[in-house]
């Protein structure tokens, strides 16, 4: 059987399993932005494709749960239950004739009130920020609603039945440290979920294990990483969904500035991730074809076996999804969770995996010695075939570009 890209997706469509692959779905943070990855699940669920392993960061980890613990008949609709249970359904929404206005209205009362369902006022933080706490207890807001929502939603006795693969990123708070919790290493429950979404200081730390954990997204906000260091390595289709744009135009107010610093902060690390994994991907395939033209006997002894296992002929398609510009968005959009802004989202994420979908770019042949591939749309849409790193030594050069 064929190991290629194409093949194990054709074969993952024609049978609804992965084949000798794997296709990962990875979720950013991003509050309210994560409805954009639910839309994108929702047009892979229609088209009677699933992911075998998900990821995800705070927000992300949440939207993951809910696909990964859930039946496949129940997916969609335990998204939608959160979903609308996290709307804010102030009435201003329904005659508001600027949304800029509402959306403000929306964040005054946010920060007055939380979200229902998801986080709510920590009466502790009325003392003042000195006032002493269990760490436990640490935040502006109780995420108590959330734990609540999501042990209605999620049936974790599922996924340690499951073939699907759960993963969420939190902050190790003692020694800085990324920290990926596995559902293939260890049982998964509420606690974990709450940890890669427990973004300081608005949101206390999760103890697990006698350890604190802060949401994932302060260190690696992208945990695209996870994929290409697991082992052993795979074939893999990763689709890669982003919310924060890393391009954009120069501030000119200070409400400008802060929009433009969170996406940027958030959004930081893809430059150098891609850049990093395509280039040590690549030099796994060097090494790989090297020992490959080395004589027989040479490649029994000892010293070659050992230098040969860092070489790696997987071929690993990244599918990147860029959440668009809304109209009147601005540095609060991760706390939009108004219903016009919650089905704005997901609506482009139905739209824009659609489009990926109907492209499959992946398809295209590329190099044998080519490890990590990119797929972005362009101006035009989606290309057929996708960049590497024998295309540019930067991703400024690799990326495409989306307005």
């Amino acid at each position: 059987m064929s190991t290629t890209p194409e093949a194990y997706f054709c074969e993952y469509e024609r049978k609804g399993s992965a084949g000798p692959g794997s296709i990962a779905l990875v979720f950013q943070g991003g509050g309210a932005l994560g409805a954009y990855q639910a839309g994108v699940y929702e047009a892979m669920h229609d088209r009677g494709i699933e992911p075998d392993w998900l990821v995800g960061t705070s927000i992300g980890a949440i939207n993951a749960s809910l696909i990964a613990c859930n039946t496949r008949e129940r997916r969609v609709e335990a998204l939608r239950a959160f979903w609308h249970r996290v709307e804010d359904k102030s009435l201003w929404h329904n005659w508001m004739l600027l949304p800029q206005v509402s959306q403000s209205m929306s964040y005054l009362a946010t920060l007055q009130n939380g979200i229902p369902n998801f986080f709510e006022p920590n009466p502790l933080a009325l003392f003042g920020p000195l006032c002493p706490m269990p760490p436990e207890a640490a935040g502006y807001y109780s995420t108590a609603p959330l734990e609540g929502t999501l042990r209605e939603l999620v049936d974790f006795s599922l996924l340690r039945r499951s073939e699907i693969r759960l993963t969420v990123g939190a902050a190790h708070v003692r020694t800085s440290r990324m920290h990926y919790f596995d559902s293939r290493d260890v049982d998964l429950d509420v606690r974990h979920i709450l940890a890669s979404g427990a973004l300081p200081p608005a949101f206390p730390a999760v103890r697990i294990d006698g350890e604190l954990y802060w949401d994932g997204g302060i260190l690696s906000n992208t945990p695209t990483e996870v994929v290409f260091d697991d082992e052993p390595r795979r074939d893999a289709l990763i689709f890669s969904v982003h919310m924060w744009n890393p391009e954009g135009p120069e501030p000119t107010t200070l409400w400008d500035v802060a929009h433009r610093q969170k996406d940027i902060q958030y959004s930081s690390r893809i430059a150098s991730q891609i850049v990093r994994l395509q280039q040590a991907h690549r030099l796994r395939h060097v090494i790989a074809e090297l020992v490959s033209e080395m004589p027989e006997a040479s490649r029994q002894s000892a010293a070659v076996r050992t230098l040969a296992s860092y070489g790696c002929l997987t071929q690993m398609h990244v599918v990147r999804l860029l959440a668009p510009r809304l109209a009147h968005e601005d540095q609060t959009k991760d706390v939009d969770f108004t219903p016009a802004g919650i089905a704005s989202r997901w609506q482009a994420g139905y739209a824009d995996m659609s489009a990926a979908l109907d492209a499959a770019p992946w398809r295209a042949p590329v190099a044998r010695i080519e490890g990590v591939i990119l797929h972005e749309p362009g101006p035009d849409g989606w290309p057929q075939g996708g960049t590497s790193v024998s295309d540019a030594e930067e991703f400024g050069a690799v990326h495409v570009g989306r307005e």
